[in-house]
């Protein structure tokens, strides 16, 4: 495989980023910024499986399937080695969604006649939360639970809310907008001392900071492909064997994946998400210190240089290499377009269409106005301290020009408290 140096350089030619500048935005958080592109070495590995062995895995009957079976079994171990468990755990899917889906759904219904309790938090992935009003529909009762105003749940509450009829709780590793990281080894312990089956979405969490499934007690683990600079449309789901978890299947049809996931799975893209697993096993201790150390230059210089800037979610217990920012007294979306030649989001892909502020962060405390300002910025592997200087530069020139404009701004340097002021008197 070619080194991370070269495989930084050929991102750039092969996602065509005309300006390097831009390419901050590479390997963040997805939905972060622009979205970054597939580790060339993860690219490397999939392409003879796009050219020259190109059998169906599931025929057993002649070469080209044995050949391709073999690549997504290895393929299948590379990803449970990543997480701590074993290769018949792992059950390939097209993403994070539907492995979320699969878990939800799949545990909710199959344990229905005894238990018909999930518990999730209120800052879940938007794909987790549908799934479980869904559920509500079907007749089961959900608890959201709150979070604190850092973004962690309360451990003792989480206890006192699971029932004698709560068949799963589900919670996410890594937040996908504020980077805070749950204690998931605690609650897979309660949990599995309560008897209750643990899901964790951990998309954002996988490659990038340790896992053993094992000692953190969970059941189902939901996994993302591009989220750890594999290919989009693979993903995975852990699905614990001892002590043994069953799922409804959502599809039917050639009874692929143990008859838990019909349908045949794409060979390359296997390849590829093994492949990006055996790269951030082998570099994941590499990757966090780099992202910490850009991660704290971004945030240190701008707060530096920036009054009245909130860090959004716990500063310690997170992933470093998603931040979320409030500038208050901006507008974040006029943010996004004074900085368009860096890829921001003012929020999650998955509701960046909708005007109105992130449930996230209404769900820790933040008022509108100050969470209509926030900005998430994403940093990874690909990311250089130039493009962090070059972002930090850009977006403190572009405040203190929004905050100008700003009559609110003008008034807190005036010494009013816009806070006191009855704005329907007006």
């Amino acid at each position: 495989m070619m080194n991370r140096t070269l495989s930084r350089k050929l991102l750039g030619s092969m996602c065509g980023i005309s300006n390097p500048r831009l390419s901050f935005a590479q390997s963040a958080v997805n939905t972060v910024q622009r979205e970054k592109g597939t580790d060339p070495r993860v690219l490397d590995a999939m392409l003879p499986y796009q050219v020259n062995y190109y059998g169906n895995p599931h025929s057993r009957t002649h070469a080209y399937g044995w050949e391709s079976e073999s690549a997504m079994e290895k393929a299948r171990k590379q990803v449970a080695d990543l997480i701590g468990a074993d290769p018949r755990e792992i059950v390939f899917t097209s993403g994070a969604t539907e492995s979320n889906n699969m878990s939800i759904k799949g545990v909710a219904r199959f344990y229905k006649a005894k238990k018909k309790h999930i518990v999730t938090t209120q800052t879940e992935h938007k794909c987790v939360l549908d799934s479980c009003r869904i559920m509500e529909a079907e007749g089961f009762d959900v608890t959201y639970l709150p979070v604190k105003n850092n973004g962690l749940i309360d451990l003792k509450q989480l206890e006192e809310t699971i029932r004698p009829d709560t068949s799963l709780v589900s919670i996410m590793t890594v937040n996908n907008e504020i980077g805070v990281k749950q204690p998931i080894k605690e609650i897979g312990h309660l949990c599995r001392s309560k008897n209750v089956f643990f899901h964790t979405d951990a998309a954002q969490a996988v490659g990038k900071i340790p896992i053993n499934v094992n000692d953190w007690k969970v059941d189902l683990m939901s996994i993302s492909g591009h989220k750890l600079y594999g290919p989009k449309g693979i993903g995975a789901l852990y699905l614990r064997r001892r002590p043994r978890i069953r799922i409804e299947p959502l599809q039917s049809g050639g009874g692929q994946e143990r008859g838990l996931r019909s349908g045949t799975v794409p060979t390359p893209l296997a390849v590829g998400l093994g492949a990006a697993c055996e790269i951030a096993q082998q570099e994941l201790e590499y990757d966090h210190k780099h992202v910490t150390v850009l991660a704290n230059r971004l945030v240190q210089k701008i707060m530096a240089a920036i009054p009245d800037v909130v860090l959004n979610g716990d500063p310690d217990q997170r992933y470093p290499g998603c931040i979320n920012l409030s500038f208050a007294y901006v507008e974040g979306e006029s943010l996004l377009m004074a900085l368009k030649d860096v890829a921001l989001s003012s929020g999650s892909a998955c509701t960046s269409a909708s005007l109105e502020p992130s449930y996230v962060l209404r769900a820790i405390g933040t008022d509108e106005d100050l969470a209509h300002s926030s900005i998430r910025f994403g940093i990874g592997r690909f990311t250089t301290e130039d493009e962090v200087d070059y972002t930090v530069e850009k977006c403190v020139q572009q405040v203190k020009r929004l905050r100008e404009m700003s009559p609110l701004w003008e008034m807190v340097q005036e010494g009013i408290d816009i806070k006191s002021i009855k704005w329907t008197q007006h």
